[in-house]
Protein backbone atom coordinates (compact mmCIF):
# COMPACT_ATOMS: atom_id res chain seq x y z
CA UNK A 1 0.00 0.00 0.00
CA UNK A 2 1.27 3.43 -0.97
CA UNK A 3 0.74 6.82 0.67
CA UNK A 4 -0.81 9.09 -1.96
CA UNK A 5 1.30 12.22 -1.68
CA UNK A 6 0.78 15.84 -2.74
CA UNK A 7 3.78 18.20 -2.81
CA UNK A 8 3.50 22.02 -2.74
CA UNK A 9 6.16 24.70 -3.15
CA UNK A 10 6.18 27.98 -5.04
CA UNK A 11 9.87 27.60 -5.91
CA UNK A 12 10.32 25.33 -8.97
CA UNK A 13 13.73 24.06 -7.82
CA UNK A 14 12.38 23.17 -4.38
CA UNK A 15 9.34 21.49 -5.95
CA UNK A 16 11.58 19.43 -8.20
CA UNK A 17 13.68 18.39 -5.20
CA UNK A 18 10.54 17.17 -3.43
CA UNK A 19 9.49 15.31 -6.57
CA UNK A 20 12.88 13.58 -6.69
CA UNK A 21 12.82 12.62 -3.01
CA UNK A 22 9.27 11.25 -3.18
CA UNK A 23 10.31 9.13 -6.15
CA UNK A 24 13.06 7.54 -4.07
CA UNK A 25 10.71 6.31 -1.33
CA UNK A 26 8.88 3.10 -2.36
CA UNK A 27 6.04 3.69 0.11
CA UNK A 28 5.08 7.03 -1.45
CA UNK A 29 3.06 7.63 -4.60
CA UNK A 30 3.24 11.14 -6.02
CA UNK A 31 -0.29 12.05 -7.14
CA UNK A 32 0.12 15.82 -7.48
CA UNK A 33 2.52 18.77 -7.45
CA UNK A 34 1.26 22.32 -6.94
CA UNK A 35 2.94 25.73 -6.96
CA UNK A 36 0.72 27.35 -4.34
CA UNK A 37 -2.05 26.74 -1.84
CA UNK A 38 -4.88 27.78 -4.15
CA UNK A 39 -3.83 25.21 -6.74
CA UNK A 40 -3.67 22.63 -3.97
CA UNK A 41 -7.19 23.44 -2.74
CA UNK A 42 -8.54 22.88 -6.25
CA UNK A 43 -6.54 19.65 -6.57
CA UNK A 44 -7.83 18.30 -3.26
CA UNK A 45 -11.41 18.95 -4.31
CA UNK A 46 -10.90 16.24 -6.92
CA UNK A 47 -8.31 13.86 -5.44
CA UNK A 48 -7.95 12.35 -1.96
CA UNK A 49 -4.42 12.16 -0.56
CA UNK A 50 -2.81 10.58 2.50
CA UNK A 51 0.11 12.98 2.88
CA UNK A 52 0.80 16.61 2.02
CA UNK A 53 4.37 17.92 1.96
CA UNK A 54 4.18 21.69 1.71
CA UNK A 55 6.34 24.77 2.01
CA UNK A 56 5.16 27.33 4.58
CA UNK A 57 6.44 30.52 2.96
CA UNK A 58 4.30 31.01 -0.14
CA UNK A 59 2.69 34.20 -1.51
CA UNK A 60 -1.00 35.00 -0.90
CA UNK A 61 -1.75 31.81 1.05
CA UNK A 62 1.05 30.35 3.15
CA UNK A 63 1.29 26.66 3.99
CA UNK A 64 -0.03 27.00 7.55
CA UNK A 65 -3.12 28.92 6.48
CA UNK A 66 -3.66 26.53 3.59
CA UNK A 67 -3.83 23.56 5.95
CA UNK A 68 -6.24 25.47 8.21
CA UNK A 69 -8.65 25.79 5.27
CA UNK A 70 -9.04 22.01 5.08
CA UNK A 71 -11.92 20.56 7.08
CA UNK A 72 -10.27 17.15 7.34
CA UNK A 73 -6.58 17.62 6.54
CA UNK A 74 -4.48 14.55 5.78
CA UNK A 75 -1.06 14.04 7.34
CA UNK A 76 1.23 17.04 6.79
CA UNK A 77 4.98 17.56 6.65
CA UNK A 78 6.05 21.20 6.45
CA UNK A 79 9.18 22.58 4.81
CA UNK A 80 10.55 26.10 5.29
CA UNK A 81 13.72 28.13 5.47
CA UNK A 82 12.58 29.85 8.68
CA UNK A 83 12.93 28.04 12.00
CA UNK A 84 10.46 30.33 13.81
CA UNK A 85 7.59 28.48 12.14
CA UNK A 86 8.39 25.22 13.94
CA UNK A 87 6.04 25.77 16.87
CA UNK A 88 3.21 26.97 14.62
CA UNK A 89 3.54 23.89 12.42
CA UNK A 90 2.86 21.55 15.33
CA UNK A 91 -0.21 23.57 16.33
CA UNK A 92 -1.88 22.18 13.21
CA UNK A 93 -0.77 18.62 14.12
CA UNK A 94 2.02 18.37 11.59
CA UNK A 95 3.80 15.03 11.37
CA UNK A 96 7.18 16.75 11.07
CA UNK A 97 8.98 19.93 10.11
CA UNK A 98 11.89 20.10 7.66
CA UNK A 99 14.19 23.10 7.81
CA UNK A 100 15.68 24.05 4.44
CA UNK A 101 18.15 23.09 3.16
CA UNK A 102 17.29 19.53 4.20
CA UNK A 103 18.73 16.34 2.76
CA UNK A 104 17.19 13.01 1.83
CA UNK A 105 18.04 11.43 5.21
CA UNK A 106 15.96 14.02 7.08
CA UNK A 107 13.22 13.77 4.48
CA UNK A 108 13.08 9.98 4.83
CA UNK A 109 12.91 10.22 8.64
CA UNK A 110 9.90 12.52 8.36
CA UNK A 111 8.22 10.16 5.90
CA UNK A 112 8.82 7.20 8.23
CA UNK A 113 6.98 9.09 10.98
CA UNK A 114 4.05 9.53 8.60
CA UNK A 115 4.09 5.82 7.76
CA UNK A 116 4.00 4.92 11.46
CA UNK A 117 1.02 7.23 12.06
CA UNK A 118 -0.80 5.88 8.99
CA UNK A 119 -0.17 2.29 10.06
CA UNK A 120 -1.49 2.99 13.55
CA UNK A 121 -4.64 4.63 12.21
CA UNK A 122 -5.32 1.74 9.84
CA UNK A 123 -4.96 -0.80 12.64
CA UNK A 124 -7.43 1.16 14.74
CA UNK A 125 -9.93 1.26 11.89
CA UNK A 126 -9.55 -2.46 11.26
CA UNK A 127 -10.24 -3.22 14.90
CA UNK A 128 -13.17 -0.84 15.30
CA UNK A 129 -15.06 -1.21 12.01
CA UNK A 130 -16.89 -4.51 11.85
CA UNK A 131 -20.36 -5.97 11.62
CA UNK A 132 -21.80 -9.22 12.92
CA UNK A 133 -18.73 -11.46 12.86
CA UNK A 134 -20.85 -14.54 12.22
CA UNK A 135 -21.66 -13.13 8.79
CA UNK A 136 -19.20 -10.52 7.49
CA UNK A 137 -16.52 -7.95 8.21
CA UNK A 138 -15.40 -4.67 6.66
CA UNK A 139 -11.91 -4.57 5.16
CA UNK A 140 -10.22 -1.21 4.59
CA UNK A 141 -8.67 -1.06 1.12
CA UNK A 142 -7.15 2.31 0.24
CA UNK A 143 -10.00 4.76 0.85
CA UNK A 144 -12.80 2.19 0.85
CA UNK A 145 -14.27 -0.20 3.39
CA UNK A 146 -15.18 -3.37 1.54
CA UNK A 147 -17.77 -5.62 3.15
CA UNK A 148 -16.87 -9.29 2.77
CA UNK A 149 -18.88 -12.32 3.87
CA UNK A 150 -16.71 -14.52 6.08
CA UNK A 151 -17.90 -17.57 4.17
CA UNK A 152 -16.36 -16.10 1.00
CA UNK A 153 -12.89 -15.66 2.49
CA UNK A 154 -10.75 -18.55 1.25
CA UNK A 155 -7.49 -17.82 3.03
CA UNK A 156 -5.45 -14.93 4.37
CA UNK A 157 -1.76 -14.43 3.71
CA UNK A 158 0.36 -12.16 5.88
CA UNK A 159 3.50 -10.39 4.73
CA UNK A 160 5.18 -7.70 6.75
CA UNK A 161 2.55 -5.24 7.99
CA UNK A 162 0.01 -6.23 5.35
CA UNK A 163 -2.62 -8.91 4.80
CA UNK A 164 -3.71 -10.37 1.47
CA UNK A 165 -7.29 -11.63 1.77
CA UNK A 166 -8.30 -14.08 -0.96
CA UNK A 167 -12.00 -14.07 -1.79
CA UNK A 168 -14.08 -16.64 -3.68
CA UNK A 169 -14.73 -15.51 -7.24
CA UNK A 170 -12.02 -12.83 -7.16
CA UNK A 171 -8.80 -13.17 -9.15
CA UNK A 172 -6.86 -10.69 -6.98
CA UNK A 173 -6.75 -10.51 -3.18
CA UNK A 174 -7.84 -7.55 -1.10
CA UNK A 175 -4.75 -5.94 0.46
CA UNK A 176 -5.02 -4.13 3.78
CA UNK A 177 -2.61 -2.72 6.31
CA UNK A 178 -3.26 -4.95 9.33
CA UNK A 179 -2.05 -8.00 11.22
CA UNK A 180 -3.23 -11.50 12.07
CA UNK A 181 -3.72 -10.36 15.66
CA UNK A 182 -6.18 -7.66 14.53
CA UNK A 183 -8.26 -9.81 12.19
CA UNK A 184 -8.25 -13.08 14.14
CA UNK A 185 -10.84 -11.88 16.65
CA UNK A 186 -13.27 -11.14 13.80
CA UNK A 187 -13.14 -14.65 12.35
CA UNK A 188 -15.14 -17.76 13.20
CA UNK A 189 -13.73 -21.02 14.58
CA UNK A 190 -13.44 -22.49 11.09
CA UNK A 191 -10.54 -20.16 10.34
CA UNK A 192 -7.29 -21.80 11.40
CA UNK A 193 -3.80 -20.37 11.36
CA UNK A 194 -1.83 -23.23 9.85
CA UNK A 195 1.42 -21.36 9.24
CA UNK A 196 2.99 -18.13 10.53
CA UNK A 197 2.00 -16.56 7.18
CA UNK A 198 -1.41 -18.17 6.54
CA UNK A 199 -4.91 -18.36 8.01
CA UNK A 200 -7.19 -20.79 6.17
CA UNK A 201 -10.98 -21.03 6.01
CA UNK A 202 -11.35 -24.76 6.50
CA UNK A 203 -14.76 -24.65 4.82
CA UNK A 204 -12.98 -23.63 1.61
CA UNK A 205 -10.33 -26.37 1.66
CA UNK A 206 -10.33 -28.79 -1.26
CA UNK A 207 -8.17 -31.44 0.39
CA UNK A 208 -5.27 -31.99 2.78
CA UNK A 209 -2.23 -34.01 1.85
CA UNK A 210 1.29 -34.47 3.21
CA UNK A 211 1.18 -31.59 5.70
CA UNK A 212 -0.16 -29.11 3.22
CA UNK A 213 -3.58 -27.63 2.60
CA UNK A 214 -4.80 -27.71 -0.99
CA UNK A 215 -7.12 -24.81 -1.76
CA UNK A 216 -7.13 -25.45 -5.52
CA UNK A 217 -4.70 -26.50 -8.25
CA UNK A 218 -2.75 -23.22 -7.85
CA UNK A 219 -2.66 -22.72 -4.09
CA UNK A 220 -0.91 -25.15 -1.75
CA UNK A 221 -0.47 -23.91 1.80
CA UNK A 222 2.11 -25.57 4.10
CA UNK A 223 1.26 -26.53 7.67
CA UNK A 224 3.98 -25.14 9.92
CA UNK A 225 5.54 -27.25 12.65
CA UNK A 226 4.21 -24.97 15.38
CA UNK A 227 0.64 -25.42 14.15
CA UNK A 228 0.54 -29.17 13.45
CA UNK A 229 -0.91 -30.23 16.82
CA UNK A 230 -3.79 -27.76 16.66
CA UNK A 231 -4.37 -28.61 13.02
CA UNK A 232 -4.54 -32.35 13.72
CA UNK A 233 -6.96 -31.76 16.60
CA UNK A 234 -9.26 -29.86 14.27
CA UNK A 235 -9.10 -32.63 11.67
CA UNK A 236 -9.87 -35.32 14.23
CA UNK A 237 -12.98 -33.47 15.36
CA UNK A 238 -14.15 -32.74 11.80
CA UNK A 239 -13.41 -35.93 9.88
CA UNK A 240 -14.43 -39.57 9.54
CA UNK A 241 -12.60 -42.65 8.32
CA UNK A 242 -9.15 -44.10 8.86
CA UNK A 243 -6.18 -44.39 6.60
CA UNK A 244 -4.81 -47.67 5.36
CA UNK A 245 -2.48 -49.53 7.70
Amino acid sequence: MLLKTLIIDDEPIALEKLRSYVGKVPTLELVGACGNGFEAIDFLSQVDVDLIITDINMPDLNGLDFIKTLSKPPMVIFTTAYSQYAVDSYKVSAIDYLLKPYGFVDFNKAVNKAIEVYSSRCHQHMESVSVDTSDSIFIKVDYRYVRVALADIRFIKGYGEYLQIYISGKTSPLVTLSSFASIRGLLTDDFLQVHRSYIVNMNQVEQIERNRVVMDHDNFIPVGDSYKTMFQEYLMSHSVGKGRK
